[in-house]
């Protein structure tokens, strides 16, 4: 059973709009004076005691428009922020992690619409959650049809994430199956485990963002024979020079790595950061393991808005390119939510479908976050790439972040 609509007619719906929007607005050149606003905003931010610091890139037509860095990296020893600087990204993460994927998908190691239970059989007749007993056991149905690899991308086959993002029995049995230890298990010992917890929902009926993408990075290892860090520095991160990016910063690197606040009632700032990062994980999550710096990210960003390539080097085909910018929630899914307003999701990006909704982001702008701050979009329509890096415990405050820069680029 499929619930991908009609590709064409999605992919010549977003063409339409793309060219609709941009005989309406069109930055030729971004004017200085919308970079200066951001800069000044940014400023302000830190000047208020809210961020520490940030690093902002901007590209437009594959040249660096903006590259600047804002207060500090370490706020107790008032060490400067820099363009260097290394961050943990978290969810940005993910887009990584499903271009992976979709390089073995190019090679036909699965189809979209295969059963995830194909590749990974371990996680064969999984059930969907109906009550949960005192006891911890479970009452269950049976799934309407087995989670597929599209579902797994798109954050609707069923999956939760580990808490305090998801809460309930479905996200409690997760924890205690050890699933996102980083330091005690792997992918091949803890993924697997899923078997024994339901879905928290029908495959297909929501969108509930979740640890889908973990699963994507065990698959990775599966179809490829190697290990997902393995794969990342073969076939992405050597290719594009990402040479600042991986699961862990190396000693020699330690002191660059930013440290992570949250303001606090009494004005200040407060660290929250602990010792992970700084040494090699067990479970190398797919869903926010990555540390990178902006200008590293920015390559990789680069290369999706160049349709797959960067300096000659081809990463992933046009057709997968299109395909994770494209709309692929089921036909009962309408959106991704309020926090989200106006967009909809692709394979691991979001994807805006109403500008008007999103500050002014061009329809077709794909992009995600990370939950200490740090995000990026890729615009299509003015071929802008954003990407912005902050290390910031207030998620709404972030999102605020996000959407001033929005504001201040597009209106």
């Amino acid at each position: 059973m499929q619930y991908f609509p009609n590709r064409n007619k999605l992919i010549a719906g977003l063409v339409a709009s793309v060219l609709a929007f941009s005989s309406v607005q069109s930055l030729a050149d971004i004017d200085q004076s919308r970079l200066d606003q951001i800069s000044a905003d940014i400023q302000a931010r830190i000047d208020g005691d809210k961020l520490s610091g940030a690093v902002v890139m901007v590209a437009k037509d594959g040249e660096i428009e903006m590259n600047k860095a804002f207060g500090y990296q370490n706020v107790e020893d008032e060490i400067a922020m820099s363009t260097d600087s290394i961050f943990r990204i978290f969810s940005m993460t993910k887009p990584v992690t499903g271009t992976a994927l979709m390089i073995l998908h190019d090679e036909g190691k699965f189809d979209l619409d295969d059963a995830v239970e194909k590749h990974l059989p371990e996680l064969a007749n999984m059930q969907v959650l109906l009550t949960a007993n005192d006891d911890g056991s479970f009452e269950t149905e049976a799934a309407g049809h087995p989670m597929t690899v599209r579902e797994l991308m798109s954050h609707t086959g069923g999956l939760l994430y580990t808490p305090p993002l998801s809460r309930g029995p479905v996200a409690e049995a997760y924890a205690k199956a050890g699933i996102m230890n980083l330091p005690n298990y792997t992918l091949a010992e803890s993924i697997p485990e899923l078997a024994n917890i339901p879905l928290a929902y029908q495959p297909g009926s929501q969108w509930v963002y979740s640890i889908s993408v973990d699963v994507q990075g065990y698959m990775v290892e599966v179809l490829s024979g190697q290990t997902f860090d393995e794969f990342l520095q073969d076939r992405i991160f050597e290719p594009l020079g990402m040479h600042e990016t991986g699961f862990y910063v190396r000693n020699e690197n330690a002191h660059r790595l930013a440290r992570q606040y949250v303001p606090g009632r009494d004005g200040n700032l407060r660290r929250t950061d602990s010792g992970a990062f700084l040494s090699p994980p067990k479970f190398l999550s797919g869903g926010g393991g990555l540390t990178s710096t902006a200008s590293d990210y920015m390559k990789f960003a680069q290369m999706h808005l160049n349709g797959g390539t960067l300096n000659g080097k081809r990463i992933l085909s046009e057709d997968s390119i299109q395909l994770m910018r494209s709309n692929q929630l089921p036909d009962q899914v309408a959106n991704i939510g309020q926090l989200y307003p106006g967009n909809v999701f692709g394979l691991d990006f979001a994807i805006v479908e109403d500008s008007s909704a999103y500050n002014g982001a061009p329809v077709g702008t794909h992009w995600w976050w990370g939950i200490a701050g740090s995000w990026f979009w890729i615009d299509p329509v003015e071929n802008i790439v954003m990407i912005g890096m902050i290390q910031n415990d207030d998620i709404m405050y972030s999102l605020q972040v996000h959407a001033a820069m929005r504001e201040a680029l597009y209106n």
